[in-house]
């Protein structure tokens, strides 16, 4: 592409400081014919006139625009802050809200630890008492059993005990 050329079927007009590639500048025949227009009352040759300045004019029609982008810059940037000091109340309530959370479950952990504990050492002493328990009626167990074999026990020392003693005094002659 020519680089004075316009893109075709575009029909668009830029600055004349606009650098985008293929783009460049054309005045309408109007900007060209309000050029030519006599600058004084026609008679003698005055001064030339200063060309009209398009770029000026275009720069300070821009000018409301670009100062109503600044004003919705700035309310972007409030905006930003606002939302930047909520952020921090909320992470901040997040925070203490976990922290309670923590505390609380600490707390309810110390007395489930507690109840399990209470838990534990009543199972405990109910083992130990079925224990004693079982132990008592072992050892009563053992006494019976004793006692109904000592007689025959005691009448077998005792015939032990005299056949001894016989031997003793039969003795070798």
């Amino acid at each position: 592409m020519h680089p004075d050329a316009v893109p075709p079927a575009s029909g668009r007009r830029t600055l004349a400081g606009d650098r985008r590639e293929g783009w460049k500048a054309v005045p309408s025949v109007r900007d060209f014919l309000e050029r030519l227009r006599p600058s004084g009352t026609p008679g003698t040759a005055a001064l030339s006139a200063v060309p009209a300045d398009r770029v000026a004019e275009l720069s300070a029609e821009l000018e409301a625009v670009l100062a109503q982008v600044a004003d919705a810059q700035a309310e972007a940037a409030e905006i930003r802050r606002a939302a930047a000091v909520e952020a921090e109340r909320r992470r901040d309530a997040g925070l203490a809200r976990a922290r309670s959370v923590v505390d609380e479950a600490r707390r309810s952990a110390e007395a489930e630890r507690r109840q399990a504990a209470a838990s534990a050492q009543s199972q405990a002493a109910a083992d130990i008492r079925h224990s004693v328990e079982a132990a008592h009626r072992q050892a009563a167990a053992v006494a019976a059993l004793a006692r109904s074999r000592e007689p025959g026990l005691v009448a077998r020392v005792v015939t032990l005990a005299r056949a001894e003693v016989d031997t003793i005094l039969d003795g070798p002659p």
